[in-house]
């Protein structure tokens, strides 16, 4: 098997962190935002000239989607022109870019799930900063994988599956919205197939998220079914909770291109949760 040399990004991160289980096939430079500063074009060159890498995998971006609103030109700093210069770096070294993306690069305005070659329109700071930062990569890099997925979670970072086991410790009740539907992905399923990718030439976009879709509430009521929680969960409308940020109402992801280039398909988010909460049990 082809041992590449790969730097990553971000790795602090929640994937960045959980993407390091790479190493069992590849060399791997993990480089959180301390060491590597994607904004600060001097420190990339410094860091692939003393690296060399042939491939890298960026995980470094600014997620927190309400905050996006609030710091837009921190947003747009990360998640675009951080894009650029990693861009800039992957031509004049002839470096393998992949570059992990979003499902809020859509409006949401879909009754079924959004294949690759669907049209973005993003309704937030975040999904347009990180639209433009695929957009960035695609224009002037070659070698690519851009990898859109939703919903994250893994051992690492904070996620949605954590914030709901903590709630349940310290509340009977969980209020959790109904009205925003998706697809929970766990990171380990989606460093499967970015692996997977990695190992060829199919350059191009692709949508990797388990399979099924459900809503944030249907995801916390398996949640408390699956670890045996009392907790009643209730159903609230998005807007009952006044964020700052807009949210696509359905953003689901289908592996279009994942299925018909390779046959691949990846197990659904309920046998991926369980198997996720049976690793994280004390």
């Amino acid at each position: 098997m082809t041992d590449i040399r790969i730097l990553i990004t971000g790795a602090n991160g929640q994937l960045g962190n959980d993407i390091q289980l790479l190493s069992s096939h590849h060399s791997i430079i993990a480089l959180g935002k301390d060491e590597l500063d994607i904004t600060d074009m001097n420190n990339i060159q410094d860091i692939i000239l003393r690296i060399k890498p042939d491939m890298i995998i960026n995980c470094a971006a600014y997620t927190n989607v309400d905050n996006c609103e609030d710091n837009p030109r921190l947003a747009y700093d990360i998640n675009t022109y951080g894009c650029y210069n990693l861009a800039l770096t992957a031509i004049k070294y002839d470096i393998c870019i992949v570059h992990i993306s979003t499902d809020y690069v859509f409006d949401g305005s879909s009754d079924k799930p959004y294949i690759e070659k669907n049209t973005p329109n993003p309704i937030n700071i975040y999904g347009k900063t990180k639209l433009l930062g695929e957009i960035i990569i695609k224009t002037m890099c070659t070698r690519y994988f851009i990898i859109r997925t939703s919903w994250m979670y893994g051992q690492n970072g904070t996620n949605f599956v954590k914030t709901i086991l903590n709630l349940a410790n310290k509340n009977d009740i969980l209020k959790v919205v109904d009205d925003q539907i998706g697809t929970p992905t766990y990171t380990i399923d989606l460093i499967n197939a970015i692996h997977k990718l990695i190992l060829t030439h199919a350059y191009g976009t692709y949508h990797i998220s388990n399979g099924g879709q459900c809503s944030w509430y249907n995801f916390a009521c398996k949640i408390m079914e699956l670890t045996k929680c009392n907790n009643k969960v209730i159903p609230i409308k998005t807007k009952q909770l006044d964020r700052a940020a807009d949210r696509p109402k359905y953003s689901v992801l289908q592996n279009k291109m994942l299925e018909d280039n390779f046959g691949y398909h990846i197990r659904d988010w309920q046998e991926a949760l369980r198997e996720f909460l049976g690793k994280i049990k004390t």
